[in-house]
């Protein structure tokens, strides 16, 4: 193992604590020969004999009694050095590294195959929940259409304690970070980044097409109100970070950001730090995995199991492996591109015919309207809050920059896409 962190502590004890059912499952000894960590004085929530500690990462790479790598610190470098080193050292490897999935991951996939060893990476996303070996041998026979996900849990558990308990985002991250739910830099997790990565995962699998983390639109939940959540709850709907990837023909459709979701979705009761995954095969239909999204056990789970399956195609000499898939070259559409409702929110002076000029605006821009609603949220000023149908994020961007140019427009508060 390369690191002995959160994850790395975690995959240890699932594999030293349960290790006579995972033998008996895998048919030989698992032995773990060698642990490196650049802290090997610190002490962890776990027995395990310290001599096996080292901080040379060569002793592990290098070592010819390993026949398995874990990749457990994280980050792009030098964790995919040390991950090519160990495949041309002929081993397999093991990571929940997402950033370096996300990002190099083609290329470590093609370094495994031309190796011809396993390169495995469950825990990269979803933490404890099976995604990926579930999409490419379960769902296989599938066209895949849609993933849409809530893949991160520091986000869900924001949002469910603002709709739940009334409070703002800064008052409840404050309590997520003091909680140890998010980081004391929780910019990765609040401005959408985390799902970032794991969305171009779980869609580079699913459409079999390779997808750059570039090429995903990405917004996070920082602008979200409590006033927003409320207004979203009025017309039925419930606020959550998705990841969505949907198969438009030979296009993708890849983003992240904050959406209204029915209150009758499956998404929409995964609440707190827990994880939800919605996928809609061609033949299959919809399935939804649902768990837990993160933390020690649950990703050391994840990890462990693809440790067991690596070990036992070694132990019974067998073709197990599951090569990359990304053998299509689809284009992902522009988000101008992307058809969708929208909710949109904004103060405007209480007074006659405020309506009809957005109306107009909306009109102008093939925008009509599913649902208005119109209160008076101070003397002389009202607030309005709208759901359209089906528009182009192109036309409605427009129509957003035109309503705020209209002297009878205080302010468009938010805008939030909405997920059918």
């Amino acid at each position: 193992m390369i690191g002995l962190g959160t994850v790395g502590v975690g995959t240890l004890k699932v594999l030293l604590e349960n290790k006579r059912e995972i033998e008996r499952k895998i048919g030989s000894r698992l032995e773990v020969v060698k642990i490196s960590d650049l802290d090997i004085t610190s002490e962890r929530p776990v027995e395990f004999d310290k001599s096996i500690l080292t901080t040379n990462v060569n002793e592990v790479i290098d070592n010819p009694d390993v026949d398995i790598v874990v990749e457990l610190i994280g980050g792009v470098h030098p964790a995919k050095d040390f991950i090519m080193r160990a495949l041309s050292n002929g081993k397999h490897v093991v990571t929940a590294n997402k950033e370096l999935i996300a990002k190099e991951g083609s290329d470590i996939l093609d370094e495994a195959g031309r190796r011809g060893v396993d390169f495995a990476f469950e825990g990269s996303v979803g933490g404890g929940i099976p995604i990926i070996r579930p999409m490419k041998t379960s769902l296989a026979a599938n066209r895949i259409l849609e993933v849409v996900g809530i893949v991160n849990g520091t986000t869900n558990y924001i949002l469910t304690k603002m709709a739940n308990e009334g409070r703002d985002f800064a008052e409840v991250l404050a309590e997520a970070q003091k909680a140890g739910y998010a980081e004391a830099n929780p910019t990765s997790d609040v401005e959408g980044y985390d799902a970032k990565y794991k969305i171009a995962i779980l869609a580079s699998i699913a459409f079999t097409s390779r997808v750059s983390v570039d090429d995903v639109y990405c917004e996070g939940i920082t602008k979200v109100s409590q006033r927003d959540i409320e207004a979203a709850r009025e017309f039925g709907y419930a606020i959550k970070l998705l990841a969505i990837a949907k198969r438009k023909g030979e296009k993708m459709q890849i983003r992240v950001h904050p959406a209204l979701i029915s209150t009758s979705h499956p998404l929409a009761s995964v609440n707190d730090v827990y994880n939800g995954i919605y996928v809609r095969g061609d033949f299959v239909q919809d399935v939804m995995f649902y768990g837990p999204g993160a933390g020690s056990l649950p990703t050391g789970s994840a990890v462990a199991g693809d440790i067991i399956e690596i070990a036992r195609d070694i132990n019974f000499n067998s073709a197990g492996r599951l090569p990359c898939t990304c053998f299509d070259r689809l284009e992902v559409q522009s988000m101008d591109e992307v058809q969708t409702k929208y909710y949109l929110r904004m103060l405007v002076a209480d007074r006659p015919s405020v309506l009809a000029s957005i109306a107009q605006i909306l009109g102008d821009q093939q925008i009509s309207l599913a649902s208005v609603l119109q209160r008076e949220s101070s003397p002389g000023q009202s607030e309005i809050v709208l759901v359209t149908h089906n528009v182009t994020e192109r036309n409605m961007r427009t129509a957003i920059q035109l309503i705020s140019d209209l002297p009878v427009v205080t302010e468009v508060c938010n805008w939030i896409r909405v997920q059918e």
